[in-house]
């Protein structure tokens, strides 16, 4: 995976190092338990797909710019918080191999840290200077909360369809994507054309992403994956995967799937 995005980054790795400035300035903190929480979670710079969209998407169309940084440093710092948030959702001891922030400092510090996290991304909105970026990114942090929740009821209900499956993802996961495509576009000099092109390309994207990252939940190595196998399944999360085998299972197979379930755990052990 690393060989392959260096490969696709080329064209932008001058501004990869500038875009590395321009983040670490936009967590800066004036409290020390923020600074180091996040200096944490930030140790490794992970795989940075969005800004790195974000930026391909500006050099396609133009040039990348002062505003551009600011743009994907606001996804990154967007992702990240729905990272932390997640885990503490998820109860989560692991990240990237890592304990999670919730491990090492609890969970009340860990949602406290996300919500700065969303409040640094807010700041950074303010100073973008384009309607149809922000508009954009509004709407983004709202589709990210309705995706997460959306996961959640059903995960409760596991009454998850296809249909369903899909709009959570693209709400939870494609929403980045398509927002770090289109903003780039929209930040450079660039056409209507050019603009829905990236932003289809970037919903895509992370539509195949997530539904791969759900499947490696069922048969990756964790070594390499960076969290328990098969988390998702005794967390009750209903994915593609799990939807595929309920529809070709029979009563007594549905049953005994949803007994081994993590919801199910719960009510025998209470």
């Amino acid at each position: 995976m690393k060989n392959f995005l260096d490969k696709i980054s080329v064209p932008i790795k001058s501004n990869l190092e500038e875009f590395d400035y321009h983040f670490d300035k936009s967590l800066e903190s004036e409290v020390q338990t923020i600074n180091s929480i996040v200096k944490y979670l930030v140790r490794k710079k992970g795989k940075r797909l969005r800004p790195r969209l974000s930026l391909l998407s500006a050099k396609i169309c133009g040039n990348v710019n002062v505003k551009t940084y600011k743009v994907a440093s606001l996804l990154e710092i967007l992702h990240v918080a729905t990272l932390v948030h997640d885990d503490v959702v998820d109860e989560s001891d692991l990240r990237r191999g890592w304990p999670s922030v919730g491990r090492i400092w609890k969970n009340k510090l860990s949602i406290l840290v996300g919500d700065y996290l969303f409040s640094k991304a807010l700041t950074n909105m303010t100073e973008i200077d384009s309607m149809e970026s922000v508009k954009i990114l509004a709407n983004l942090a709202s589709r990210l909360s309705q995706g997460e929740i959306l996961q959640i009821e059903k995960a409760l209900r596991k009454d998850m369809t296809e249909d369903v499956y899909f709009k959570m993802i693209s709400d939870k996961t494609a929403s980045l994507f398509s927002a770090a495509t289109k903003t780039g576009a929209c930040l450079s000099a660039s056409n209507e054309k050019e603009k829905k092109a990236l932003e289809s390309y970037g919903r895509n994207l992370g539509l195949a992403f997530q539904i791969a990252d759900d499947a490696l939940d069922y048969y990756a190595k964790e070594k390499f994956f960076g969290k328990e196998i098969g988390k998702d399944f005794f967390e009750g999360k209903v994915t593609l995967p799990l939807i595929t085998i309920f529809q070709k299972s029979n009563k007594e197979e549905k049953s005994f799937l949803k007994k081994i379930m993590k919801n199910e755990k719960r009510t025998e052990e209470d």
